[in-house]
């Protein structure tokens, strides 16, 4: 049952006899009940705690404000002028930045009248993201003075943010490409952990074709490719390469923090000997190994004409006038999964120096009578946006009338014929090509391998 009480007014009485004295309290209700005025009814005498009641139908127009209100302000569509409301003293408005556009579009605040800000009868910007702001007014003098103001933009963030190598976009995604060391920096992760799982690619540095010696008989072995790592996160859509780790391979998930990143130098070609092995690329837990140096052409006693292990394996070359010691190097070495490049190609007999192995395909053998072996095919990917092969391997030497072999698609540098190899491409991790030394007058050094890259993509929007 509900009872009601239908009263005019409520106060304490005065006198000498009433036991309940001017100036005592008149309790409402006891401890924890809540007074409700009803729908329609207003209070006076009871005083504001110095907070308003906060409207939360965001305000798109300019609008003239009423004291006791606190307003969401959205500059999205465009620039908005609040005029404040008469001021007596007391008076108080809120007004806050609802989608955090206050830097673009800015918020006018105008004063009524005569009235004034801060002293001033003049109108005020508010111009800062995120920003927050509360006026009382006081009185004629200084009118409406701002007595809170927040510029913190405390927001759930969605998407990450970060800095470091030439940065680009595509689509939704933010691609860091690093041609050389640096740091990827990030600043603020989402919270969506999805979000934060990154795409990357990481190719080392290529090893250099091998070297041969002048007058001898025959030509080297090309470098292998730099090893080929990478990871396609489900957020960032692009068409990866067919070594692509997701599922099965290695996922990154940053945190906000510094990454350090390495990009490996390709191997150096030298005079008569092997080539030497590229450098390691490295991104957070992710090495990409160095891809070996292609086998030698020696006269004997020496044993150099065998290719080294590497992401992918240097091509045999033909070690001494007995051809022992020439066998490939090994690829995806040391282990990964999924691999990061193939052996390199077999010393094939009667001179025939092997090809440089590439990401996706071994290297080729010296075709007979004398031709260098083709290096292995790379790997092609759009992490960038755009397809481009990567992780080529160099071609092995040959005499002069054979053919040299050429070099893997993704940068792997050509065999020769009495001439040093050709190079593999810069930020490709291209395998170089073998030198030969079939008649020449001085020795003949390998192609210096490709370096590497690193590129990172996320999604920021």
């Amino acid at each position: 049952m509900t009872s009601t009480i239908k009263v005019n007014n409520i106060q304490n009485q005065c006198g000498a006899n009433i036991a309940n004295k001017c100036g005592s309290t008149v309790t409402l209700g006891a401890s924890g009940d809540t007074i409700t005025l009803a729908c329609g009814a207003s209070q006076t005498g009871f005083g504001r705690t110095g907070t308003v009641d906060w409207d939360t139908t965001a305000k798109t127009a300019s609008f003239t404000a009423v004291s006791g209100n606190g307003y969401f302000v959205n500059t999205t569509s465009g620039a908005v002028t609040v005029t404040l409301p008469a001021g007596s003293a007391g008076d108080i408005v809120s007004l806050a930045d609802y989608a955090a556009t206050w830097q673009t579009n800015n918020v006018t605040v105008t004063p009524n009248g005569s009235d004034k800000i801060g002293g001033v009868n003049v109108s005020t910007t508010l111009s800062t993201e995120g920003q927050s702001v509360t006026f009382v007014y006081t009185d004629s003098t200084q009118g409406w003075i701002n007595t809170m103001d927040s510029t913190s933009n405390v927001r759930g963030v969605n998407f990450m943010t970060a800095t470091g190598g030439t940065i680009t976009t595509c689509g939704n995604c933010k691609i860091h490409t690093f041609t050389g060391p640096g740091t990827f920096c990030v600043s603020a992760i989402s919270n969506i952990p999805g979000n934060n799982v990154v795409s990357y690619l990481v190719v080392a540095g290529g090893g250099a074709g091998g070297g041969a010696d002048q007058g001898t008989n025959g030509g080297a072995g090309g470098g292998g490719a730099g090893g080929f790592r990478e990871y396609k996160s489900p957020v960032t859509p692009y068409t990866a390469s067919p070594l692509d780790g997701n599922p099965g391979g290695t996922a990154v998930t940053v945190t906000a923090t510094a990454f350090p990143i390495t990009v490996g130098g390709g191997g150096p070609g030298t005079d008569a000997n092997q080539g030497g092995n590229g450098n390691n690329s490295i991104f957070s837990t992710i090495t990409s190994t160095g891809g070996g140096g292609g086998g030698a052409r020696t006269p004997a006693p020496t044993t150099v004409g065998y290719g080294l292990d590497g992401g992918s394996g240097g091509g045999g070359g033909y070690g001494n006038c007995s051809g022992t010691n020439n066998g490939p190097g090994s690829g995806n070495t040391p282990p990964v999964s999924p691999p990061q490049g193939n052996n390199g190609g077999d010393y094939g007999g009667l001179s025939n120096p092997g090809g440089g192995g590439g990401a996706t395909v071994a290297g080729s053998i010296g075709p007979s009578p004398g031709g260098g072996g083709n290096g292995g095919a790379g790997a092609t990917t759009s992490i960038t946006g755009s397809p481009v092969a990567y992780a080529g391997g160099g071609g092995g030497a040959a005499k002069p009338s054979p053919p040299p072999g050429s070099g893997g698609t993704g940068g792997g540098g050509a065999g020769v014929g009495n001439n040093d190899g050709t190079a593999g491409t810069t930020n490709t991790g291209g395998g170089g090509g073998g030198g030969s030394g079939c008649g020449a007058a001085s020795n003949s050094a390998g192609g210096n391998g490709g370096s590497g890259i690193v590129i990172i993509r996320y999604k920021y929007q």
